[in-house]
């Protein structure tokens, strides 16, 4: 059974951290290129950030440059979006996303096959 699973969504207050956890199970990452989307009320789903299956390539939304980092174990099976200064806008349901025996990086959401199953994440005072 082919599932990715994200963690570690919550509320915090603008200009604060959180970090996104996405747990594979079912293949292994090393050979897939994952991506973070999100997509805030009243918007369609929007590509965040996403990485190589070596993590040697990384690319970013303008939206989200200089303030998250995306990274992954490939040893755990699992891809990280640290998420800093976040800001108000930033407040929507992050998703993982894995391409299937592809390793390079697409902030296209129809690149990807696999999908977890969404995780809020809410910045507000």
């Amino acid at each position: 059974q082919v599932q990715l699973v994200e963690s570690g969504g919550g509320l915090v207050q603008p200009g604060g951290s959180l970090r996104l956890s996405c747990a594979a199970s079912g293949f292994s990452l090393d050979a897939n290129a994952i991506g973070w989307f999100r997509q805030a009320p009243g918007k369609g789903r929007e590509g965040v950030s996403c990485i190589t299956s070596s993590g040697a390539y990384t690319f970013y939304a303008d939206s989200v440059e200089g303030r998250f980092t995306i990274s992954r174990d490939n040893a755990k099976n699992t891809v990280y979006l640290e998420m800093n200064s976040l800001k108000p806008e930033d407040t929507a349901v992050y998703y993982c996303a894995a391409r299937r025996r592809l390793a390079s990086c697409s902030l296209i959401e129809n690149a990807y096959d696999y999908w977890g199953q969404g995780i809020q994440v809410t910045a507000s005072s």
